[in-house]
């Protein structure tokens, strides 16, 4: 497959990347101009860059020029950050040249576009959630990734392109944020600090980094998926403070921690409580790590001993 993708250089993007180029595709991953993490691209032969900001993606066709394209897969979404996903501005923005993207991928003769949307569509849930539950998001991230993939499917069906939207939840694993709950775990625990964290009794759902670009590597690339959202997320769902007390361990119990130390994120003290079963009948996909292995080969990682 010739496959493009916005975002490559972000953690979900470069493992998407990674699984897309195992599988052979030739990808076509495009770079913000002056983009620090660019670096982090792998070197192939099948991997090329082309330097575009979001805002630009209407320029895209003449960039490329002419090719052949199958699948389109966007993930670049500016104002990822507390402050970034609550700034109505930044979403706003983010949605116009998303649907920008989606006109581009259409001109560029893609079949597929694939949208790496996010579990805080939902909302706050208290029940298992499965795709057809009601969205009543919170933060205007949230609001905005919705909204975009409404468009973005009517949009998709007006130019005969299969619209694929990952309702992807909280991945983990090397590379992650320094300062997500995991990472700031396990780098404290590991230097015996002491961790404040929140009242952590909602339930979690955690998806190791590699089965979250496998998941979406089978919605990008299998023939025969009907078009609509797929919830991307683990099958290890539990309260929060269980995923904590086995990171610890995995830790070898040094440190200490301590709960109802800090506030909810943006999106609010949120349960994530998944049903996968739609993305496994439609792609034949499981996911294959456990958090233990996967806590594993996080703490293993050169970013945690940085």
């Amino acid at each position: 497959m010739n496959v493009i993708i916005t975002g490559g250089t972000s953690f979900i993007g470069l493992a998407v990347t990674g699984e897309l180029l195992r599988r052979g595709d030739h990808v076509w991953t495009i770079v913000r101009p002056g983009s620090p993490n660019r670096g982090k691209l792998p070197v192939h032969d099948h991997l090329h860059q082309v330097e575009l900001g979001l805002e630009d993606m209407e320029r895209l066709p003449e960039r490329l020029g002419g090719g052949h394209w199958d699948g389109f897969l966007h993930m670049a979404w500016d104002g990822v950050g507390s402050a970034g996903r609550s700034d109505p501005a930044v979403q706003e923005k983010n949605i116009r040249c998303s649907v920008e993207t989606v006109k581009s991928a259409a001109a560029l003769g893609c079949r597929r576009f694939l949208f790496s949307g996010s579990q805080a569509e939902y909302g706050s849930c208290r029940e298992l959630t499965a795709e057809d539950h009601p969205c009543a998001p919170v933060s205007q991230y949230g609001k905005a990734k919705l909204e975009f993939g409404r468009q973005a499917a009517a949009l998709c069906e007006e130019l005969s392109m299969e619209y694929i939207h990952a309702r992807i939840y909280s991945v983990y694993g090397p590379g992650d944020h320094p300062w997500s709950l995991v990472n700031s775990c396990l780098k404290t625990f590991s230097a015996g600090g002491h961790m404040e964290l929140g009242e952590c009794t909602q339930h979690w759902n955690f998806l190791y980094i590699d089965d979250m670009a496998a998941a979406m590597a089978e919605l990008l690339r299998q023939d025969g998926i009907s078009p609509g959202i797929y919830n991307v997320a683990g099958e290890d769902t539990r309260v929060l403070r269980e995923f904590v007390e086995e990171m610890y361990a995995c830790c070898g119990h040094q440190g200490s921690y301590e709960y109802g130390k800090r506030p909810p994120n943006a999106e609010g003290p949120a349960s994530l409580l998944p049903d996968v079963g739609k993305l496994k009948l439609a792609t034949g996909w499981r996911p294959a790590i456990s958090f233990q292995e996967g806590i594993k080969r996080t703490l293993a990682s050169v970013s945690l001993k940085s």
